[in-house]
């Protein structure tokens, strides 16, 4: 079916990256928000943002979304993409409070540990326009 196509197309975009920074996230994102016409569930818009972000910038991942988080509230890879975001904006309090609740909603320990890692570093990080 076209959903699977459209599946192997990002994998493989992913692979043909040497390295991580070398990823295609302009294609991938195309990629997304044809498979988000094809199947509008608000995980696969969760991942649009995600490749919008990588493609064009944590404000336009994190304006994406606002449009989700009625959907999405439970479902801690959605706290962990906003914190993420927030965190690459320099916005560390709502970033600290995002990755909160995604360590609240981890399902496992290596996930947990990752993202109090990600808590710590937000915690540390210099308020802007502070001396």
């Amino acid at each position: 079916s076209g959903v699977y196509r459209i599946q192997a197309a990002i994998a493989a975009e992913h692979a043909r990256a040497a390295e991580a920074g070398d990823t295609n996230w302009s294609q991938i994102a195309r990629l997304y928000e044809e498979l988000l016409e094809a199947r509008p569930t608000p995980v696969i818009a969760l991942n649009h943002a995600v490749a919008i972000s990588m493609a064009y910038g944590a404000q336009e991942g994190l304006r994406l979304l606002g449009a989700l988080t009625d959907e999405l509230d439970g479902y801690g890879p959605f706290h962990a993409a906003r914190a993420d975001f927030c965190r690459t904006l320099g916005r560390r309090e709502e970033a600290g409070h995002a990755y909160r609740r995604a360590i609240e909603l981890a399902t496992n320990d290596p996930e947990r540990r990752f993202l109090e890692g990600r808590l710590r570093e937000v915690q540390g990080m210099a308020i802007p326009g502070a001396k």
